[in-house]
């Protein structure tokens, strides 16, 4: 039997803003996982390590039509409708990123193909999820 699920990447070139210089180049990956059909990642190589963050699929299409986010991610429009930006805050600093607008599309597209939006529930077994929450301790 082949495995129903997959998932779906793609390098895509985010910019860090920066005070008092130009955005700098940060290479980067976002990726879906049908395990996981709720929600994206933003995998970022800045320096000799990379970041992940990991936030609903739901709220980075929304961000590409106005601002939206509550908490450590906000996205939405730029100046520049070519652009988007992508608000990130921990604890351990935050980040202002932009991304161009059709590269996130183009891979949301994609992942509503394989996920269309409303389906998510099929592919979430939630009694499994919460029989790994029972042998937590």
């Amino acid at each position: 039997m082949t495995d129903p699920y997959s998932v779906i990447s793609t390098d895509i070139d985010f910019a860090l803003r920066t005070f008092g210089a130009g955005p700098r180049p940060v290479p980067a990956e976002l990726e879906y996982d049908t395990r996981d059909p709720y929600a994206v990642a933003v995998v970022l190589h800045a320096g000799p390590s990379a970041v992940r963050w990991l936030f609903g699929r739901d709220l980075l299409a929304d961000g590409l039509l106005g601002r939206c986010g509550d908490g450590d991610v906000r996205i939405g429009p730029a100046g520049d409708p070519a652009l988007v930006v992508v608000e990130l805050s921990s604890p351990d600093g935050a980040a202002v990123l932009e991304a161009p607008a059709k590269e996130i599309a183009a891979f949301l597209d994609r992942t509503y193909d394989v996920v269309p939006a409303g389906s998510e529930s099929d592919w979430f077994d939630f009694d499994e999820e919460i029989e790994k929450l029972s042998y937590q301790d």
